[in-house]
């Protein structure tokens, strides 16, 4: 079989660089080991925001349902049926990516990879058959996996990856949680809205360290609030499994050692290279490239997580549209250090641009403007008052250079600043777009004034 591109890998940045070149009018095949979708639709993204989607909902019945009239005699769930929605929701998201498959004819190969070189992939699929495909161009979007503690491996059952966190059969009845990045954190906020005692390990000063310190301080603060032990500033020193669970030594503001049923790693990820990559690798074993997306090996390219970070969706997709549009066309690949990064748990955390840390290691001048949802009407009304918007602004000019949110719906409201972000827009031309009232996005607009003075409601 000859295509003009093969795309190994069918997660956000396969799926989308596939029917990219098909709708550029070339003949494009994508292989997927397992399904189309990858890690992100399959046991990532779309599952886990099913999974806190009911943790929402319970947490917000058991702990608010007064506030807001409601009674429960006798509030109770079903364990068995969460997971089972979260996998229907993946399966359902899956189907659709296959469909667009179709849809766009591009050729959806099952089976496992490997790169013999420049040009040839040969693929076995699950009945131990292979067949050898050709192609002008192969683009590789493997991604990764989860990384391992050194010294602690996965085994499916006491300790575990994100993968195996959410399809536990049973709810454990108190977890740790090694790694308070989103994955961590996110995971921390299901099992607790549901009863699990969680502790929450990380070893940097903060969790979520890459996002904005004092948005990471607020999250502590509600996360601590909710019931969730955290442990920032804390180091592993020994983690053993027993018979029935969990060990794991820490050293922080205290050594203590800590027991549970179940370990969650969410340390990180590792890149998942095809077998036979003969590609340069990076000394992080990610994939490097050159400006157009390209391998030290002519005709091999690269995008999405397998490239390295940020180790986001949204970023793997453009990654691979920019590729493939450069492949086949006049277009010059760009790459991208603008992008939102997002957390699901409630409050929930976005952002986009530069932190106040960063632009002071910048040696930048600028302004910050903040608002709390607690002075925000439409906040009060729906019950979620947590959280603020905190916007940077150059000096002189006023232009946007990060955007903060952390509170409700934080992860929809961060698409209008990344817009902002992109235009180069100034808080005045924000301050001139009027807000919808009442929203939780006059935030956005009250945060922008009260940077130089202008803001009304605080």
């Amino acid at each position: 079989m000859s295509y003009d591109l093969i795309v190994i890998g069918g997660g956000p940045a396969g799926y989308v660089g596939a029917i990219r070149a098909a709708q550029l009018g070339k003949r494009a095949a994508c292989v997927e080991k397992e399904r189309a979708g990858g890690t992100c639709l399959n046991w990532g993204c779309i599952p886990t925001k099913s999974l806190l989607r009911n943790a929402e909902l319970f947490h917000l019945m058991r702990l608010c349902g007064g506030e807001f009239g409601f009674s429960f005699d006798n509030l109770r769930y079903d364990w068995g049926k969460i997971i089972k929605r979260s996998r229907e929701v993946a399966d359902k998201n899956a189907a659709g990516v296959e469909y667009l498959f179709k849809k766009n004819k591009v050729d959806y190969v099952r089976g496992e990879a490997s790169l013999e070189g420049a040009g040839t992939v040969t693929v076995k699929g699950a009945d131990g058959k292979t067949q050898k495909l050709e192609a002008a161009k192969i683009l590789l979007a493997t991604g990764v996996i989860s990384r391992p503690l050194p010294g602690f491996p996965f085994n499916g059952r006491t300790v575990v990856g994100s993968r195996e966190a959410m399809v536990l059969e049973r709810q454990p009845k108190n977890i740790i949680i090694i790694g308070a990045g989103a994955i961590g954190v996110e995971f921390a906020y299901f099992f607790n809205a549901f009863g699990t005692k969680v502790t929450l390990v990380e070893m940097m000063p903060n969790i979520l360290p890459l996002e904005d310190t004092e948005v990471s301080q607020a999250l502590e603060k509600s996360l601590a609030k909710q019931g969730i032990n955290v442990l920032a500033g804390a180091k592993v020193v020994k983690a053993e499994t027993g018979a029935h669970g969990v060990t794991i030594a820490v050293e922080g503001r205290k050594t203590e050692t800590l027991e549970a049923e179940v370990c969650l790693v969410a340390i990180g990820v590792q890149p998942l290279l095809p077998a036979k990559l003969t590609a340069r690798l990076t000394e992080r074993g990610y994939v490097q490239t050159d400006e157009r997306y390209q391998t030290s090996v002519h005709g091999i390219y690269a995008a999405g997580d397998i490239i390295g970070p940020p180790l986001l969706a949204h970023v793997a997709s453009y990654e691979a549209i920019q590729a493939v549009e450069g492949m086949f066309t006049d277009h010059v690949p760009k790459r991208t250090n603008v992008f939102p990064g997002c957390t699901y748990c409630q409050p929930q955390v976005a952002s986009i641009g530069l932190t106040e840390r960063a632009a002071k290691e910048k040696g930048l001048k600028f302004r910050v403007g903040k608002f709390p949802f607690s002075a925000s009407g439409k906040a009060r009304a729906v019950g979620e008052v947590d959280g603020f918007v905190k916007l940077l602004f150059g000096e002189p000019h006023g232009e946007l250079l990060g955007a903060h949110i952390i509170g409700a719906e934080a992860t929809e409201m961060i698409a209008e600043l990344g817009l902002a972000l992109t235009l180069e827009a100034t808080h005045q031309e924000i301050e001139a777009s009027i807000h919808a009232h009442p929203t939780l996005s006059e935030a956005v607009h009250e945060a922008s004034g009260q940077a130089f003075g202008a803001a009304i409601h605080i």
